[in-house]
């Protein structure tokens, strides 16, 4: 920690942290995915119309679109002690993986 960090703590002034996760899930019965993404979009009191009708639209064309809708930010950091979580946003997409390919490594900055 740097005495500018320190600072920036003891006047109060809030510190933001951009948390980068990556993650590599196998869908292993696309059809039980699907269904408890379609109930999960139809018990959801929040969505309106449009939006309700977009989620099953992105669940039956894809089951990337289907997963997407079990990712929670809020359940993440909800109970972490002095942090609030200010913005988030995800995506999910197919991608090349080969579990038996011991090379395989994430990507980072």
């Amino acid at each position: 920690m740097t005495s500018t960090d320190t600072g920036a703590q003891e006047s109060g002034a809030p510190r933001y942290v951009r948390l980068s996760i990556e993650l590599i899930a196998e869908i292993t019965d696309e059809d039980a995915l699907k269904a408890a993404a379609l109930a999960q979009v139809e018990a959801d009191e929040y969505l309106d119309d449009d939006e309700r009708a977009q989620s099953v639209e992105a669940i039956e064309l894809d089951p990337t679109g289907s997963l997407a809708h079990f990712i929670d930010p809020v359940a993440l950091l909800g109970e972490v002690p002095g942090v609030e979580l200010t913005q988030a946003t995800w995506e999910s997409a197919q991608t090349a993986f080969d579990p038996e390919d011991d090379a395989y490594e994430f990507e980072t900055e």
